[in-house]
């Protein structure tokens, strides 16, 4: 069964009429969308910190084109970060905010043991900028 993140709707894939410029490779089509490399396990506050803001932001990307992606990950973000190789701290929650707005929010929050209280740690919001 194909994986419901591992969607391509907005790559083609039959490049025989393609009036591309440059050679395309069907072959490369997954990694393209791929978030990491290789699995990630993020162990602590520091490595959210250092290496969350990049993932987030292609996952913002990826929202943005990907609507079955999106709806899984209004649905469950953190379970598919780990669908998808990046694996966060038992004590790390994610809050997907305004996902139907052209400016969707991802915010990281870490819950302290015995504490009813989380800090927020990361938070990422796509945003559009045109310039003239």
């Amino acid at each position: 069964m194909k994986n419901a993140t591992k969607g391509t709707d907005l790559i083609k894939v039959n490049d025989k009429n393609s009036n591309l410029p440059i050679k395309f490779n069907t072959n490369h089509i997954n990694q393209a969308l791929e978030l990491v490399d290789k699995d990630l396990f993020l162990k602590n506050r520091e490595d959210v910190k250092k290496y969350l803001p990049d993932i987030l932001g292609r996952v913002l990307a990826r929202i943005w084109i990907d609507k079955i992606f999106k709806d899984n990950f209004k649905s469950d973000p953190k379970a598919v970060l780990k669908e998808n190789g990046v694996f966060l701290p038992d004590d790390m929650t994610l809050e997907f905010q305004k996902p139907n707005s052209d400016r969707p929010k991802i915010i990281v929050y870490e819950t302290k043991a015995n504490s009813n209280f989380k800090v927020r740690v990361v938070q990422l919001q796509l945003v559009m900028l045109a310039g003239r």
